[in-house]
């Protein structure tokens, strides 16, 4: 991909129900390919140049429309996609809010996951082209009605995907609603550094600006306490290959069958805390 202009382009990409899905191509004009579908805002897949300036696709993801729908069940993998209205697990699929309770839709080992059956991940987004003089975006809105997966007040949420020319791809999440509601809104991209078409990520590795992390029932809803890494498999506070303790023979990654677990990022009252070595951590 030589250099040039960023562009962004849509092209038909199925239909679910009846109601017609775009795929649109973000490309930055320095070798970068970010494409994302109306169906769940999902990241097919991001081609980025290595330091040699071989191409490849970065994240995992589905050829066409019908990978993505067939993707069900227990073993659902959420690729790319925007999940909400909730992210993660409810326990027992209720919660209470200003002294009501609320029921949302069981899909998980007893709890409810990713917002429901029905999440943000299934639906059909409106989607629509922004150009810019340093990039381009791709705005993605939906409107989720009061009561959808047993949730309260209507809820609008708009996504914006940019990719600018020095290949940062950036997510904006906004979101608005006409009575109390929850909302926890993520986006559930597997990252492969090498390449989607390699074998695993094992020795791949990851920094965690996390002195704490929260363990988990044997559900996965985190007990309330907040434990430290130091000494355990999921210390990650300086560079640590993924799969240098994935197999270690600890209750929560038994649990889990591997890493499936939330790290409380360091923060100050600016915001997130760098570790001391990191070269931003003086200047703030």
């Amino acid at each position: 991909m030589p250099a040039g202009p960023s562009s962004i382009t849509s092209e038909p990409f199925g239909q679910v129900g009846g109601t017609p899905v775009s795929r649109y191509t973000l490309t930055s004009g320095h070798g970068m390919r970010v494409r994302i579908l109306t169906y769940g805002g999902i990241i097919q897949s991001i081609a980025v140049p290595d330091r040699t300036g071989h191409v490849d696709d970065v994240v995992l993801g589905f050829p066409t429309l019908d990978g993505y729908l067939n993707n069900t069940g227990p073993a659902k993998t959420y690729f790319g996609a925007i999940i909400g209205r909730y992210g993660n697990r409810i326990a027992q699929g209720t919660f209470s809010l200003n002294g009501t309770e609320y029921h949302v839709p069981i899909n998980n080992n007893g709890n409810s996951l990713h917002g429901g059956t029905a999440g943000f991940d299934t639906k059909v987004w409106q989607a629509s082209q922004q150009n810019g003089s340093d990039g381009v975006g791709l705005k993605l809105q939906y409107v989720s009605p009061a009561g959808e997966m047993g949730y309260p007040g209507t809820l609008t949420t708009t996504v914006t995907y940019t990719l600018d020319q020095k290949n940062e791809l950036r997510i904006n999440y906004h979101a608005t609603t006409d009575g109390p509601t929850v909302i926890n809104l993520t986006d559930h991209s597997y990252f492969n550094l090498a390449g989607e078409d390699t074998l695993d990520v094992y020795n791949q590795q990851v920094t965690i600006n996390a002195d704490n992390y929260t363990p988990t029932d044997p559900t996965q809803i985190p007990t309330g306490q907040i434990a430290p890494v130091k000494g355990t498999p999921f210390d990650c506070t300086s560079p640590t290959a993924i799969g240098a303790h994935i197999t270690a023979n600890d209750p929560q990654l038994l649990l889990a069958h591997g890493y499936d677990h939330n790290w409380v990022i360091n923060m100050n009252m600016r915001g997130v805390r760098l570790p001391a070595s990191h070269p931003r951590a003086a200047g703030g």
